[in-house]
């Protein structure tokens, strides 16, 4: 940190204050050039121990369960299925599912099970399998032309599994001796209710976290409650498979649910495109992450891989090394494998199954044997594999979007009233609960390292002033943060990270200081003023592009613009704090950069001794465009801006201009609850720099 001693011994420089204005650092920050998109790379990078994964590995793992909204999980009612209608095929059956997996919203299937286990005497592994993007899922026909291309160019033996791999998989695996569910993803086959990839893409979805990805992974996870709650089934004993879409699913229930011991997901594990289909996208869920990285939660758990020739081309090469490396941390190398078939296109063909099933019998039954698909008898896909008919007709109370919707809201709204703090304990699981999905949406927290300041200048004003200006960047990013240090004749090691909308020219204009900052100044503290995301000297070159059909396919891969900013404080916050000279730091938050404050403060705890914020009269609840700057994916999930401030508690905070925000109830339940309800001050005015002064030093 720059001392008056440094400034004097450095007039050689020969700077001015107007060198503090504009700086060039902001053209470095990859942040203002075009989002990430889904086709971008996502390589991943081995950890160095088992004990770095394993922190690693906790994080990743609640960022998912944000992302899909299944933080914290909602309550599961009975299933109840409907099982009937068993079809005869000589060494297996093929049966008729349904089950609501939440009220109204019912997920279909059909059930593979070997013949010769009667009452569940025998307990057999089970395994789900997810369809993926092929028409009709697992009623799909893909027709006598393109069957028969398939015999041609070896990827099938035959036209019957040319045409019907979605039926010859399962058959398989119950002549093996599994017992499989193959079930629907949304909106197809017989779950028509909700239409596949529709009724998630509006703002308020993006706010409470609901998406079509958040519900496909839902449906997974209580497909497996179904599966392991057979008599027939082993429930140690689970596996899941699934190409392209059904290979997302898989490795997504791989990376949540600990149930599952083994793992094949074909043709989608890969450093490249990562999912097309808004089934596959949520927000939050791949920002500095991938899918290769997904799939490594599974570790050391037996993770099986295939590639062809689309986007997982190259993962013997990219990814696959990796993920041996990770695995042999644990001793296991030998449970992951990959193997690419570059003369095929995107596909799960007969060579891709056929290690599939080598795969699951010997991690699942202990065989190690290779196996040769056998010759199968198809069924007339939905005639016979439909779960609906005259006995079974559609259940009344199944609902669309909107219903479920409501549903999900209400469920959410119960868990967080019900989590809402009422003493120390309860206090201390609703910081644990919220704070983690701060953490998520704005994926950063207090920065334990920086990388390395750059000084941009130094001088000392004709006023005694001693000016600074550096760029930050956190470790591992591309981001560069202008921040400008002012310290008064009367500096005293109090410093106040001071975050405005104008950046460094709320508190230096013209080449002097404001008569705000000059406030502060004249008690003591010094200040230190971030250019945040898209102010001051980081200005974006054009607005912050969001995709206008689905705000998943942005802010899945990124930052929203709000989180940035509380990413850029939070670093600016951990700048100060690494300094020797600094004895305390205050936080103060201007017009709308009065929430980044209070997000901040959440996240960066007793770190900070005060905090001043102008809540701006602002509601999460009014946002209405995905592009808008205060936008911030979940926040209204988990309470809005009220939640947030209650868990600065019971840090001393002073709001101002709160009126309409909504935020005392929930955020004056959490002072009392710490004991400490005199540290949260309302004051209904917009925030004036000498009562905060006054406030900060008292």
């Amino acid at each position: 940190m720059l001392t008056r001693r440094d400034v004097l011994a450095l007039p050689a420089l020969g700077l001015l204050a107007s060198d503090f204005v504009c700086s060039p650092v902001s053209a470095a920050d990859a942040r203002l050039g075009p989002p990430k998109t889904l086709n971008d790379e996502f390589p991943f990078v081995a950890p160095k121990s088992k004990e770095a994964w394993e922190a690693r590995r906790k994080q990743l793992r609640e960022q998912l369960l944000v992302a899909t909204g299944l933080w914290p999980m909602p309550e599961k009612a009975p299933l109840n299925p409907t099982i009937h209608g068993a079809i005869d095929k000589g060494e297996y059956t093929i049966e008729k599912v349904f089950f609501a997996s939440t009220p109204g919203h019912y997920v279909c299937g059909n059930l593979y099970r070997p013949k010769g286990t009667p009452g569940g005497t025998v307990k057999r592994p089970g395994v789900l399998f997810a369809h993926g993007h092929w028409a009709d899922g697992r009623f799909h026909d893909a027709g006598e032309k393109a069957g028969a291309a398939s015999v041609k160019s070896g990827g099938e033996p035959d036209p019957d599994r040319g045409r019907y791999f979605m039926q010859a998989l399962p058959a398989t695996l119950a002549t093996l001796g599994f017992v499989v569910f193959q079930y629907d993803m949304v909106g197809v086959a017989d779950s028509t209710a909700v239409p596949h990839g529709k009724g998630f893409a509006d703002v308020a979805a993006e706010l409470r976290l609901q998406s079509a990805m958040g519900l496909q992974t839902w449906n997974s996870i209580r497909a497996l409650d179904f599966l392991s709650s057979l008599p027939d089934v082993d429930a140690k004993k689970l596996g899941m498979t699934g190409a392209s879409g059904g290979g997302t699913q898989t490795f997504m229930l791989a990376a949540l649910d600990d149930r599952l011991a083994c793992a094949f997901p074909a043709v989608m594990v890969s450093t490249g495109m990562q999912g097309g289909c808004v089934c596959e996208n949520c927000s939050l869920l791949r920002v500095n992450t991938g899918n290769v990285e997904i799939a490594a939660l599974f570790a050391p758990k037996p993770l099986g891989m295939s590639a062809a020739n689309d986007w997982t081309k190259e993962i013997m090469t990219k990814g696959y090394p990796e993920l041996q490396q990770l695995y042999e941390l644990y001793g296991a190398k030998d449970k992951v494998a990959a193997k690419a078939w570059p003369e095929y296109g995107h596909q799960y063909n007969v060579h891709a199954r056929q290690m599939m099933y080598a795969w699951f019998l010997k991690h699942l039954m202990g065989k190690d044997e290779t196996v040769k698909e056998p010759a199968f008898t198809p069924v007339t896909p939905t005639k016979e594999l439909s779960v609906f008919d005259e006995k079974h007709p559609r259940p009344k109370d199944e609902v669309n979007a909107a219903r479920l919707r409501e549903w999900m809201t209400q469920d959410c709204n119960d868990q967080m009233e019900q989590l809402a703090p009422k003493n120390a304990d309860g206090l201390a699981e609703y910081k644990r609960v919220v704070s983690t999905a701060l953490r998520v949406m704005v994926n950063s927290e207090l920065p334990k390292e920086i990388a390395d300041p750059v000084r941009l200048s130094a001088t000392l004003m004709s006023s005694g002033d001693a000016l600074e200006t550096v760029a930050l960047s956190h470790k591992g990013e591309k981001d560069r943060v202008p921040c400008t240090r002012v310290l008064g004749v009367k500096a005293s090691g109090h410093v106040v990270v001071w975050l405005h909308p104008e950046g460094k020219a709320s508190i230096i204009d013209k080449g002097k200081v404001t008569p705000a900052a000059r406030t502060l100044l004249d008690t003591g503290l010094s200040l230190l003023t971030p250019d945040l995301l898209g102010t001051g000297g980081n200005v974006f070159p054009k607005p912050f592009a969001v995709d206008k059909t689905f705000a998943g396919y942005t802010y899945g891969y990124n930052r929203s613009v709000l989180a940035n900013r509380v990413a850029d404080a939070l670093l600016a916050i951990a700048y100060v704090k690494s300094k020797k000279d600094t004895k305390k730091i205050h936080l103060v938050g201007w017009g709308e950069f009065g929430v980044v404050a209070v997000l901040a403060r959440a996240l960066a705890g007793d770190v900070i001794t005060k905090t001043v914020a102008d809540l701006n009269q602002f509601r999460f609840e009014d946002i209405k465009d995905p592009a808008d700057p205060m936008m911030l994916p979940g926040a209204v999930k988990y309470g809005g801006l009220g939640a947030f401030l209650a868990l600065c508690a019971p840090g001393e905070v002073l709001v101002h201009n709160q009126m309409g925000t909504g935020t005392g109830q929930l955020s004056r339940a959490a002072y009392e609850a710490a004991g400490a309800a005199n540290k949260l001050t309302r004051n209904a005015a917009k925030l004036d720099a000498v009562k905060a002064a006054e406030w900060l030093v008292k």
